[in-house]
């Protein structure tokens, strides 16, 4: 439990602890002394007036009006004198600590600390062997108890004063220490985030302002790494576009002519064969093989590049891969909300948005067995912003990203943006951010 508790608790806990124990070892250490010390400092007085009742007592026997001689010795006391009498019909002695005379400032629980047992002396005083009254003695407190009373008070104030400016000292060192260690927590945090722009204040003592030293250039060292990976993945997206255009080019430019030609001569074939019945139905099988071959080549030229973008724009292209995809899928329930702001994307972002896009729109027809879908794309305030989302079962727990999501997440990092798939609401979001800077008249690199 003690290693829950703040630094703070942990700093003052033991020093308001001491304090406390100081007062009560001073406390102890006064009953001890100071009431064996008032006892002897008044033994001497208590044995005199043992000595005056012992003279009475004996005077009284040898009188032959003992009363009057007691009344007598009553009347040559004041009521300064240090030797009292008190008579039997006046009541039981109270005990001599109550007739203690208590000096200004002294409270009755540190009278009652001091009043040792030997204090409470009172000497029978008999007539006959009757006993008529008691020579007591009220015990002096006034100068040496005092004296000890402020001592106690002089201690206690000084520890009052010494815990005080104690605990404002360890109050400033604890928050020069936890102030830059909390400095030092947040800028942690912003690495763990992958934020190495803010640097972390360098302030309070040497080892402190070290470790923020070291946190720093491990934060300068990060980002330089980050950058590297960014640029490298950027070159490898650039590389593996360059692949897919030069392999879309070849599949239009050769495959695509042979294709037509075969499909030319299919029908001039299937025509000429009519008169001859069996021929002619195998002519028009040959037909439509080669009319799925086509539009084959035409998928794949899809996946691989699709070379509209730089023609029509980003959002023209986005909305045919949604029509595309409605043919395709016509049991799903499709719905947009395509900015035309996209028209102004161009480049590798316009790239990266259309296949974000793709690869979400296929895992939904693949995987998702989904009843309706919804494709959102908007851009604000420099980012922009796409959205696939689907009611269908969602992913599996341990495989969050799958193949094409993972070379989708490379493409969008290579773009300093984020990916990140999500359930909620028995819904499954496919959420894309990018920096929107890049504009249609940027070249694509490579």
């Amino acid at each position: 439990m003690w290693h829950r508790l703040s630094f703070r608790t942990q700093l003052f806990l033991p020093l308001g602890a001491g304090f406390l124990a100081a007062l009560i070892l001073a406390g102890i250490l006064l009953q001890v002394f100071a009431t064996g010390k008032l006892t002897e400092e008044n033994e001497p007085r208590r044995r005199s007036i043992e000595a005056v009742a012992a003279a009475l007592n004996h005077a009284l026997g040898a009188s032959d009006n003992p009363r009057r001689t007691l009344d007598a010795f009553v009347r040559s006391l004041d009521t300064s004198s240090a030797i009292q009498f008190r008579a039997v019909e006046a009541g039981p002695p109270s005990p001599a600590k109550d007739d203690l005379r208590k000096p200004h400032g002294l409270t009755q629980g540190y009278i009652d600390l001091l009043a040792g047992p030997h204090m409470d002396t009172a000497f029978p005083v008999t007539i006959d062997g009757r006993h008529v009254g008691d020579i007591v003695f009220p015990q002096g407190m006034s100068a040496d108890p005092f004296e000890k009373w402020i001592g106690l008070l002089a201690l206690a104030g000084l520890l009052a004063a010494l815990m005080i400016l104690i605990g404002t000292s360890a109050h400033a060192l604890s928050g020069s220490v936890l102030r830059p260690l909390q400095d030092l927590g947040e800028g942690l945090a912003r690495m763990r985030r992958g934020d190495y722009t803010r640097p972390i204040p360098v302030r309070g003592p040497p080892e402190i302002r070290q470790s923020c030293e070291e946190a720093n250039a491990l934060a300068a060292t990060l980002a330089r790494l980050s950058q590297d990976n960014r640029d490298l993945m950027h070159r490898l997206v650039s590389l593996q576009d360059d692949e897919r255009r030069d392999l879309a080019r070849e599949l239009h430019d050769e495959l695509g002519p042979l294709l037509f030609s075969i499909r030319a001569g299919t029908i001039a074939l299937s025509e000429a064969s009519q008169p001859m019945g069996h021929l002619g139905n195998s002519a028009q099988d040959l037909l439509k093989s080669v009319e799925a071959l086509q539009q084959t080549n035409r998928r794949i030229l899809d996946q691989l590049r699709p070379l509209y973008i730089e023609e029509v724009g980003l959002s023209s292209s986005v909305q045919t891969l949604l029509r595309n995809f409605r043919k395709q899928a016509p049991h799903i329930v499709l719905t947009d909300a395509i900015d035309p702001d996209l028209s102004g994307i161009g480049g590798p972002l316009a790239q990266t948005v259309y296949r974000v896009i793709q690869e979400a729109l296929t895992n939904v027809l693949r995987h998702a067995n989904a009843g309706n879908a919804h494709v959102q794309a908007t851009v604000a305030d420099k980012t922009l912003v796409v959205e696939v989302s689907d009611d269908g079962g969602g992913f599996p727990a341990d495989n969050v990203f799958g193949r094409g999501l993972t070379g989708m997440h490379e493409r969008v990092r290579a773009l300093s943006g984020s990916l990140s798939l999500l359930r909620v609401d028995e819904r499954t979001y496919v959420r894309c951010r990018l920096p929107a800077e890049t504009t249609r008249d940027v070249p694509s690199p490579g």
